[in-house]
């Protein structure tokens, strides 16, 4: 099914003789780059304000290995704002609504399974930079409530962006007969919170969940990566539980999704895996339930951000998505 985004499409440009040899090209290289991630076997045959992994010097890279579960170090970024990407705006907030409920699950291969969906950002975050500043307790440190996200050169904001790719990616799982709650659908005044977002995943004991964003690094930076928790167990954050779930989980998605999209993994974090393992994300350190981040591509690159902006691309971002996720739940 197709959700028709209220978004606009840029205009196509021409397409070179040499096109569809490099397009073949990258889709013969790609697998090889994920190979080690055992991620085809299971796929082709066999934050918060949260985010923005280019924003951060400490973000931790995930090296391929043949092992399900690839090896990663754990060195927190900088406890900033989840996103690197500072508010803006300074309008008083009424008090916000509760996040976006269920809708009944149709009969399908996914019925029983609850996924929880969270749009990074909130489109109305930037008239509410004394709400989403304000700090919030994820496990390892006090960070900000939320952030207002990034937008592309031209202006088109990630709060956009994330939310339409959720709908369209609740609309795919729905008709695959999951429970899909969304932590905020554009209902609220602000936020959630990055620990809040958290909660609501566990708890609606949800089975899956992911954290839609886009990243804002620099021009040249391309192509996605998907996070996934570290072990950590202070405070009020024990990810233990959930690191070799979620890990699986990112695998999965990472690797539907190069395969749907054709979109490479990021050229920046992730040493080409499209895989990333972070310690410092309140959405991922106070989840108690499998749980990954994507961020879909650099809003700051005009070849991503032509991605990224285009109705067709976002479909097949969700389909990408749902395609692991589905994955993943079918075990």
């Amino acid at each position: 099914m197709s959700y028709t985004g209220p978004d606009f499409e840029p205009p196509q440009r021409r397409r070179s003789p040499l096109r569809r040899p490099l397009t073949v090209a990258v889709a013969a290289l790609v697998p090889g780059a994920l190979l080690g991630w055992g991620v085809y076997a299971a796929v082709g045959g066999p934050d918060d304000g949260d985010g923005g992994g280019a924003d951060r010097a400490g973000a931790v890279r995930t090296s391929a290995a043949p092992s399900s579960l690839p090896p990663s170090s754990s060195a927190p970024a900088s406890p900033g704002d989840d996103d690197g990407k500072k508010p803006a705006g300074s309008s008083p907030a009424p008090t916000s609504k509760q996040p976006s409920a269920s809708r009944p699950a149709a009969s399908g291969p996914l019925k029983g399974k609850v996924v929880v969906i969270d749009p990074g950002h909130n489109p109305a975050n930037f008239q509410h930079a004394s709400e989403i500043n304000r700090k919030v307790n994820v496990g390892t440190h006090w960070k900000e409530c939320d952030t207002t996200g990034t937008a592309t050169n031209a202006g088109w904001p990630e709060a956009k962006f994330t939310l339409d790719v959720a709908h369209r990616l609740r609309t795919l799982l729905e008709a695959q007969g999951a429970t899909v709650k969304l932590t905020q659908d554009g209902d609220r005044a602000f936020g959630p919170c990055v620990d809040e977002r958290a909660r609501i995943g566990n708890e609606a004991h949800a089975d899956a969940a992911i954290s839609i964003h886009a990243d804002g690094s620099g021009a040249g930076n391309r192509g996605f990566h998907v996070i996934m928790p570290g072990a950590v167990h202070k405070g009020a954050a024990d990810t233990r539980a959930i690191v070799a779930p979620s890990a699986e989980l990112g695998q999965r998605v990472a690797g539907n999704f190069v395969r749907v999209t054709g979109s490479a993994p990021s050229n920046y974090l992730g040493e080409g895996t499209g895989l990333v393992t972070r310690t410092d994300l309140g959405g991922l350190n106070l989840s108690t339930v499998p749980k990954v981040f994507i961020e879909c591509g650099n809003m700051r690159d005009g070849k991503d951000a032509a991605l990224l902006t285009s109705g067709s691309w976002r479909q097949k971002a969700a389909e990408g998505m749902s395609e692991g996720i589905v994955s993943f739940l079918r075990g």
